[in-house]
């Protein structure tokens, strides 16, 4: 079961988050172990043929380099250029962070592996025995390899309804079409939608320390900053709405208005003149109703979204 946590960023800025705890963790877990076993499965099949020379040495050595290579380098390598997630965790909607809520680097990747290999699961884990006691006895659900590395687990997953439409602010909508957004990647659009989906669940300090940090690493992918006065909330929701449209107009075929060639056009005959008498309103102009003054513009035309 998940239960909301809580992460102080560097800015001491308190976050809520969904911490994962043992039921998807071990589930994850099971998915990863499964995948290891498989590839280690393969490789003993290919160390056999080094044996069959009569090089047991080779062989032995062989098999443990590909043992720790699999059991550690495995997670190592995938939360280090997933930025905090297996196979296994992309599979249950599970994200590795530290515990300032930032993404985790190769230190902290190659910290949680060499403790789950040694401590929590398999040298001195007892098979996992040490890691689901600890994470039981843990508020956030997180093993030794997590206090060592200082991470945290943490569901990423949205469901589907709570993903609101993210709709472009009309204030905004000609400055958008000017941007160039070729080189937002998708892992920050994904993290900006995220963040938009979630403002009406924050504590307003973290919603505004959270889109600042986010418009000014859009800012600088894309090389436009905050236009003065726009809140962070409407400068992403620009981008993300621009970014849509783009991407819609791309998947639209062109649509020709010209008529088909075999329908002949209608060829219309002139009509003889007549004479006709003024209409009545141009003899009997009738009073225009003076023009309504124009309602006053806020000094603010930005609004939280609800």
């Amino acid at each position: 079961m998940e239960q909301e946590s809580e992460l102080v960023t560097g800015e001491a800025v308190v976050l809520d988050v969904r911490a994962a705890k043992l039921a998807s963790r071990g589930l994850a877990m099971m998915i990863d172990v499964a995948l290891q076993l498989f590839t280690l499965f393969v490789a003993v099949l290919v160390l056999s043929q080094v044996a069959a020379f009569g090089d047991d040495a080779l062989a032995v050595t062989l098999f443990l380099v590909t043992l720790v290579l699999i059991m550690v380098g495995y997670p190592v390598i995938f939360e280090t250029l997933s930025r905090g997630r297996t196979l296994g965790k992309m599979a249950l909607g599970l994200r590795v962070v530290r515990t300032d809520g930032g993404p985790v680097r190769f230190r902290h990747a190659l910290v949680r592996g060499l403790a789950g290999f040694f401590i929590d699961f398999w040298a001195l884990g007892l098979l996992g025995v040490v890691a689901v006691v600890t994470s039981l006895l843990s508020t956030n659900g997180r093993r030794v390899g997590d206090y060592l590395a200082g991470t945290l687990v943490i569901r990423e997953r949205m469901p589907a309804s709570r993903t609101p439409y993210v709709g472009m602010p009309p204030q905004l909508a000609y400055w958008a079409s000017q941007l160039d957004l070729t080189r937002l990647p998708n892992e920050l659009a994904l993290a900006v939608r995220q963040y938009l989906s979630r403002t009406s669940e924050l504590r307003p300090e973290a919603a505004e320390a959270l889109g600042y940090g986010l418009a000014q690493q859009v800012a600088g992918v894309i090389g436009t900053p905050v236009p003065p006065g726009v809140p962070s909330w409407a400068y992403l929701s620009a981008v993300l709405a621009e970014r849509r449209r783009r991407d819609q107009a791309k998947l639209r075929p062109a649509v020709q208005h010209a008529p088909p060639a075999h329908y002949p056009q209608a060829v219309q005959q002139p009509q003889p003149l007549q004479a006709t008498q003024p209409p009545q309103a141009d003899r009997y102009p009738q009073p225009t109703a003076p023009a309504s003054p124009p309602e006053p513009v806020p000094e603010n035309p930005f609004a939280p979204p609800g």
